[in-house]
């Protein structure tokens, strides 16, 4: 309950319309059935004005991958930014060793990100961010676990505004979701996704 009235507290009547309305289209958004949304505490030293979800893409009692997404608004703009409003995700998934070890993994995850954008016709401003890979080896008492294998993503970007001042963010959170689907391995949701390729699912997902 603390969470949930921190992510209220900047979507109160004294939020701009503008920021009020973009966190309205995220609380709207429709999204497939197992990635798992909810709000969380949003970060307070980023920007005038944020709201956050977490979610966790789930098979049956398993989760396949997670991850954050922010939606900051400065209502007199940001300069680095380029706009008023910015998204910043975080985005986490483990893998096979054989795929961690391929060279383009980075270059291929970051496709994804940009793939899925504009998979939804969605224009972005400024984007940045970081593909990581990190390989986890267990000794003495923890020897008997396998070894493990992680992939996170971290990026930013500037969603064009639209009416008002208001970006799209119910399809920028669509976008983000097809990213997390892809990362855990999900198969495309629709027809009109076919080519995408996922990731093989990681071993060994951990039980809810």
């Amino acid at each position: 309950m603390d969470d949930a009235k921190e992510g209220d507290r900047d979507t109160s009547s004294d939020a701009p319309l503008p920021f009020r309305a973009a966190v309205d289209a995220l609380r709207a958004a429709r999204l497939r059935p197992q990635i798992e949304v909810e709000p969380t505490r949003a970060p307070q030293r980023l920007a005038p004005f944020a709201y956050a979800l977490e979610a966790t893409v789930v098979d049956g009692d398993q989760d396949l991958a997670d991850g954050r997404l922010v939606l900051l608004h400065d209502p007199d703009g940001h300069d680095a930014w380029r706009g008023a409003f910015r998204l910043v995700t975080l985005v986490r998934a483990e893998l096979e060793p054989e795929m961690a070890a391929d060279p383009l993994l980075p270059d291929v995850c970051w496709s994804w990100l940009t793939g899925a954008l504009q998979a939804r016709g969605l224009a972005c401003g400024e984007p940045s961010g970081t593909v990581t890979r990190a390989s986890s080896h267990y000794f003495g008492g923890l020897a008997e676990r396998p070894s493990a294998s992680q992939i996170e993503i971290r990026a930013s970007w500037t969603p064009r505004e639209g009416l008002g001042g208001v970006p799209d963010t119910a399809a920028h959170l669509a976008a983000w979701c097809d990213l997390l689907a892809q990362v855990a391995g999900l198969p495309p949701a629709g027809p009109g996704d076919a080519s995408v390729v996922t990731l093989p699912q990681r071993r060994g997902p951990q039980s809810r």
